[in-house]
C-alpha cells in the first residue's frame, strides 16, 4: 500500500485506482495477518498435542473463550471501522477521530470487565465449557492466563480492524505478525523448558498479544492514519448506535461461534477426550484454511465501505465479483488437498489413532462444502460494511448458530458421532442457499446493472 501524506491523498487513491489493484494491495497484508494469527493458534494445539490427548482437549475447550475475545474485538473494530471508512469517503475526519477513540477505549474497558468476571468464576466457567474430569485441569491452567490478557487481545483486534478500514492494512499486519512470531517462539520455551504445560501456552499467548497491542498502537501515528486520543473519547448514543450497526454481525457471528463450540465439545465429550481433541484439531485446520479468504474479504471491506460512502456503487460490484471468483478457486484447491491428506494433517497435531479417525472424517466432510464458504463470507462482510445490519446479522447467525446448532442436535441424535462430524458441512450448504438471495437483493437495491431502486435503510 502506498504511503500518504494527507487524508486527501488517501481519498484520491481509493476513488481513482482500479479495483483489483486496491483489493490485492489491501488483501495481501490482511491475508498474511490472518494466516499468521491462525498459525499461532495452531502452534498452541501442536505443542500441547505433545503433552497428551486430554491436554489437547482442554485447550480446545478454551477456544470458546477465544471466540468471545474475537467477538469483542471484531464488534468494536468492525463497528468503528465501518463508520471510519465511510466518514473518510465523506471527508468527515473529525467524526472519524472521535469514533476511533470511542471504539478502542470501549473495547478495552468492556473486555477488562469480562476478564475479571471470568477469573472470579473460573472453575464454573471451565465446567460450563464442557470439560471432563481429565481435561479440567489443563483447560483451567490455559484459561487463567487468557482471561488476564483479555483486554489487550480484544483491543489489538479493534486496532487492527480500524487500521484496515482506513486502508492501512500493512501497518496492522506488522503488529499482528510480530505478536504471532513471538508466540510461536515462546510456546516451546514455556511449555517444555520451564515445564509449565498448558499454563505456559496461555502465558506465551498473552505476552505476545501485549507486544502486538503496543506495536499496533504505535502504527496509528504513521501514513495519515486516524489517531486515537483520550480527549476524543466522547461516548454517546450516536456513536454506539453506529458501532452496533456496523459491528453486530461480527459480535453475533463470533459469539455464536463460541456457543456452537461449547455445544460441539459437550456432545463430542460423550465419546471421550479423543473426540473433543479430534474436532478441535479440525476446527484449527479449517480456521487456518479459511483465514486466507477472510483476509481477502478484509481487503475488500475498506474499498466497499469507502465506495458506499462516496456513492461509487459500480466499484462495490466489481470488487465483489473479483473476490468471489478468486475465493472459490483458492478454497477448491485447499479442499482437494485437505480431503486427500486428512489423516496426515490430523496426526501432525495429535498422533493418536482414535483422534485421527474422528478428525479425518470430520475434515473430509467439511472439505466437501468448503469451496462455497467464500461466497457466504464475502456476502456477509459486504452487507455488514454497508450497514445492512439485520440481513448481515441473520446471515452471520446461520453458520454459527441458527442453523448449525439445530443441525448438530438433529444429526447427533440420528447418526451419533458421524452426525457431529457432518454438521458443519450441512450447515455450510444451508447457509449458502440463504446468502445467494441476500446478495442479489443488495445489488438490485444499489441499481448496479439493474434499473431498480436506490439504496434503502435496512
Amino acid at each position: 500500500m502506498p504511503r500518504f501524506n494527507s487524508a486527501e491523498e488517501k481519498y484520491a487513491y481509493m476513488s481513482e485506482t482500479p479495483v483489483r489493484t486496491i483489493v490485492l494491495r489491501l488483501a495481501g497484508p490482511s491475508i498474511l495477518s490472518m494466516l499468521i494469527s491462525s498459525l499461532y493458534n495452531m502452534a498452541d494445539t501442536f505443542f500441547i498435542g505433545k503433552i497428551g490427548t486430554s491436554a489437547t482437549a482442554g485447550v480446545g475447550l478454551v477456544f470458546s473463550v477465544m471466540a468471545v475475545i474475537q467477538a469483542l474485538g471484531f464488534f468494536f473494530g468492525h463497528g468503528s471501522g465501518n463508520f471510519i471508512s465511510m466518514a473518510m469517503g465523506r471527508k468527515q475526519n473529525d467524526q472519524a477521530e472521535t469514533m476511533a477513540a470511542v471504539g478502542f477505549f470501549s473495547c478495552f474497558i468492556f473486555a477488562a470487565l469480562l476478564g475479571i468476571l471470568g477469573l472470579v468464576f473460573l472453575d464454573s466457567l471451565i465446567w460450563g465449557l464442557g470439560a471432563t474430569a481429565t481435561s479440567f485441569g489443563y483447560a483451567r491452567d490455559y484459561a487463567f492466563y487468557i482471561l488476564i490478557g483479555m483486554p489487550f487481545m480484544a483491543s489489538s483486534l479493534t486496532l487492527n480492524n480500524q487500521l484496515r478500514f482506513e486502508g492501512s492494512a500493512f501497518f496492522g499486519m506488522i503488529g499482528i505478525v510480530t505478536g504471532a512470531v513471538i508466540n510461536i517462539g515462546l510456546d516451546p520455551l514455556f511449555i517444555f523448558v520451564f515445564g509449565m504445560g498448558t499454563a505456559g501456552a496461555g502465558l506465551a499467548t498473552i505476552i505476545s498479544q501485549f507486544i502486538s497491542f503496543l506495536i499496533l498502537f504505535l502504527q496509528l501515528r504513521r501514513n495519515a492514519n486516524i489517531p486515537i486520543r483520550l480527549r476524543n473519547f466522547k461516548p454517546s448514543l450516536f456513536y454506539y448506535r453506529k458501532i452496533i450497526s456496523g459491528g453486530l454481525p461480527s459480535l453475533v457471528r463470533q459469539g455464536l461461534s463460541g456457543v456452537a463450540t461449547v455445544c460441539l465439545n459437550t456432545f463430542a465429550g460423550l465419546w471421550g477426550d479423543a473426540a473433543i481433541a479430534g474436532i478441535s484439531v479440525v476446527n484449527r485446520i479449517a480456521q487456518f484454511a479459511q483465514s486466507s479468504i477472510i483476509g481477502f474479504g478484509q481487503g475488500f471491506q475498506p474499498l466497499c465501505g469507502f465506495s458506499y460512502g462516496a456513492k461509487l456503487y459500480k466499484k462495490i460490484k466489481e470488487s465483489f465479483d473479483f473476490c468471489t471468483r478468486f475465493s472459490f478457486l483458492v478454497l477448491l484447491a485447499l479442499s482437494i488437498l485437505g480431503f486427500a491428506f486428512a489423516p496426515g494433517l490430523v496426526a501432525f497435531f495429535r498422533d493418536d489413532p482414535e483422534v485421527i479417525a474422528i478428525g479425518s472424517a470430520a475434515l473430509r466432510f467439511q472439505c466437501l462444502s468448503f469451496p462455497f464458504t467464500g461466497f457466504t463470507a464475502l456476502t456477509n462482510m459486504m452487507l455488514q460494511t454497508v450497514n445492512k445490519t439485520r440481513r448481515a446479522t441473520l446471515l452471520a447467525m446461520c453458520r454459527q448458530g441458527l442453523v448449525f446448532i439445530p443441525v448438530l442436535l438433529v444429526f447427533r441424535a440420528l447418526l451419533g458421532l458421524r452426525g457431529i462430524e457432518m454438521a458443519q458441512m450441512l450447515t455450510d450448504f444451508i447457509t449458502l442457499s440463504l446468502s445467494i438471495p441476500f446478495c442479489f437483493a443488495f445489488f438490485r437495491e444499489i441499481g448496479v446493472g439493474l434499473p431498480l431502486k436506490r439504496p434503502t435503510a435496512d
